[in-house]
């Protein structure tokens, strides 16, 4: 495999493959939302701001892409009500803005929020992953955030198992099992990556 390289920021050239891998990753979470892959893919590119990710290339192509969310901005953030109603129309618009209202997450002081993480299925295992959220921890800590957050559903256990592996700690489970039939999964569990130890050790 040739070089990987790991910069911050998403190459406008690589919008909408960058939406594409996410809309695999979540696209089941999303379905609930929008249930058109077409329109979840156009909206989800459209509402990037490219400057809250940190992506993987190698070959002019793109391996993987994890965002963040901070209290300035976030890497889907960019999707607004205007962009639903133009997209999907009144009723189904009203309804997406309504689910992601639901899904919606703010950053505590000082905490770096997760916003997605999706490798591309031929670099999975490489190690790609891991890499991005070393990346993530290390821009945490030279940005001076103490803590980067996350939240992973039930349904996704191998995406926990490498958040466990990166030294994240779940600090809370939420469940429903009554709202599996409506959004696919029963619960979530918040992990947390400390920072602020490394930052000083690293000075």
């Amino acid at each position: 495999m040739s070089e990987i390289i790991y910069q911050i920021g998403l190459p406008e050239q690589f919008r909408v493959d960058a939406a594409k891998l996410y809309d695999e990753a979540f696209g089941q979470k999303l379905s609930v939302a929008v249930r058109s892959k077409e329109k979840r893919i156009s909206l989800i590119q459209k509402g990037f701001t490219p400057e809250y990710a940190i992506v993987a290339l190698s070959d002019n192509t793109l391996l993987g892409i994890a965002g963040f969310h901070t209290s300035s901005g976030s890497l889907t953030g960019g999707i607004s009500y205007k962009d639903l109603l133009s997209e999907l129309g009144f009723f189904k618009g009203n309804w997406a803005s309504i689910i992601f209202s639901l899904y919606d997450r703010k950053p505590k002081t000082e905490e770096l929020l997760m916003d997605g993480i999706a490798v591309h299925p031929d670099s999975r295992g490489k190690g790609v992953g891991s890499n991005l959220l070393e990346k993530i921890a290390k821009y945490a800590q030279e940005n001076k955030f103490t803590s980067v957050r996350l939240d992973v559903i039930d349904i996704n256990p191998k995406a926990k198992k490498l958040y466990e592996r990166m030294d994240f700690k779940a600090v809370k489970t939420k469940r429903f099992p009554y709202l599996r039939w409506f959004l696919g999964f029963s619960g979530y569990t918040t992990m947390l990556l400390g920072v602020a130890e490394n930052a000083e050790q690293a000075n």
